[in-house]
């Protein structure tokens, strides 16, 4: 990328976008979830995810923003689409939607078209609506550079550019913000680069991930997730079967964590960040460790994910007592993370369940469908198309009912803590 360019991309560097503090971000208090009562479909899109070339667009993934005015969807069409909430979810009514329906829900605002397979995407931690300079998410892409893209119009806003020792564009496998918002971090093959986002370009830090005494992470880093508390713990998942706790200010490793039975796809801290949640690929539990200790599983929650290597996003909802994943059965289940004991399960699709995401304040969920369908090579084949319903390749919102005031106050005061229990280490099937 030429001078001329690079100052183009530092002109349009999202400036003031790390002096939003969480401060200035609009509270809202959760209320609690039934999850005992199946949710309704408010919103359901499939039609614009079949209008291109590919018959098999299936969904990789589904993000809410953090400001949960929307939520974006990454699909093997190489294309990221955000899609506004109507007046954030107060006008949805789950009897509008039928299944026989040729229209979806509405049409994405806007629609960001990559050159490449998309490796990860996440959204700016302080995105506001309100402030359209925060209105931004990155994504990764193979054989591509990091992508800041603008969430209100689709404009490239900067590019940030890693390069092997040929010279080449080295394309990250995962990626980050960290808490402030001010670095982007970025998982490569045993390295981690982190970038400034006020200085888009080829200026970053590079961390090897394994030591002199090989001790650390090998392998691709496939997932990374800070610690919610403001504590400096980064937790980075790769193909190796590992997870790894580091310091984000000195890259200082701290723990490794073995137990998976796949390469390590999805990692998430507790909202408290005292454990640690980790998902591999063809792997059936999902592992709960506490970092506190990190010697022993906490305990593990099953999902139907043995014959897939297909990355499956899981989330934990707003309060923290409840997490949610898909999986290769079309099914949602809830579990209990105070216990680790299966809650609940409701139908989203009719394929694997590739995402699950919680909205950040409201009752309500996304989730993302489909996987790879592969056609026999017999030329008896080749003109019969691809027929999917509308529960397949598809998103999906879901609205879920609240608990009454008397049993609110029963489930906040009878149970207090949200931490999983010392004594459990238990394996959960539903």
């Amino acid at each position: 990328m030429g001078e001329e360019e690079e100052e183009k991309h530092q002109s349009n560097s999202p400036s003031g976008v790390a002096e939003i503090t969480q401060a200035t971000q609009e509270e809202h208090s959760s209320p609690v979830v039934r999850f005992d009562v199946p949710p309704h479909r408010t919103y359901h899109f499939y039609h614009q995810f079949r209008t291109g070339p590919n018959p098999n667009n299936f969904l990789k993934g589904v993000k809410w923003s953090p400001d949960g005015s929307c939520f974006l969807t990454s699909s093997e069409d190489n294309t990221l689409r955000v899609f506004t909430l109507p007046d954030y979810g107060s006008g949805g009514d789950g009897s509008t939607w039928s299944t026989i329906s040729d229209e979806d829900s509405y049409a994405a605002n806007v629609v960001v078209n990559e050159g490449e397979s998309v490796y990860d995407f996440c959204w700016y931690p302080y995105m506001s609506a309100s402030d359209p300079v925060s209105c931004v998410f990155a994504s990764t892409t193979r054989d591509h550079p990091i992508h800041l893209w603008d969430a209100t119009s689709g404009e490239l806003r900067c590019t940030y550019r890693a390069y092997d020792a040929m010279d080449e564009i080295a394309a990250a496998f995962s990626i980050a913000f960290n808490p402030h918002g001010t670095k982007i971090f970025a998982g490569y093959n045993k390295a981690v680069r982190v970038f400034d986002i006020h200085r888009p370009g080829r200026d970053f830090e590079q961390h090897s991930t394994l030591h002199g005494n090989k001790e650390g992470l090998a392998g691709i880093i496939s997932a990374l997730a800070f610690c919610p508390t403001h504590t400096g713990l980064l937790a980075m998942g790769s193909y190796s079967q590992t997870t790894a706790i580091y310091r984000e200010d000195n890259m200082e490793l701290l723990y490794v964590l073995h137990g998976h039975e796949g390469g390590v796809t999805h990692i998430q801290f507790s909202k408290d960040g005292n454990y640690l949640y980790t998902g591999g690929r063809k792997d059936p539990y999902i592992m709960c460790w506490d970092i506190r200790k990190a010697v022993d599983v906490v305990y593990k929650l099953y999902r139907s994910s043995e014959c897939t290597n297909q990355r499956i996003l899981f989330d934990i909802e707003p309060l923290g007592r409840h997490l949610g994943t898909g999986g290769q059965d079309g099914l949602v289940h809830i579990y209990d993370l105070q216990t680790g004991h299966w809650v609940s399960s409701f139908h989203a699709a009719l394929d694997t369940v590739s995402g699950f995401s919680f909205h950040p304040f409201l009752p309500m969920a996304a989730s993302s469908s489909g996987h790879r369908r592969f056609v026999l090579p017999d030329d008896t084949y080749k003109d019969i198309p691809l027929t999917l319903s509308g529960n397949e390749n598809c998103a999906s919102v879901w609205s879920f009912s609240i608990a009454t005031t008397v049993e609110n106050d029963t489930e906040i005061n009878g149970d207090a803590s949200n931490c999983p229990s010392e004594h459990e280490n238990l394996h959960h099937d539903p």
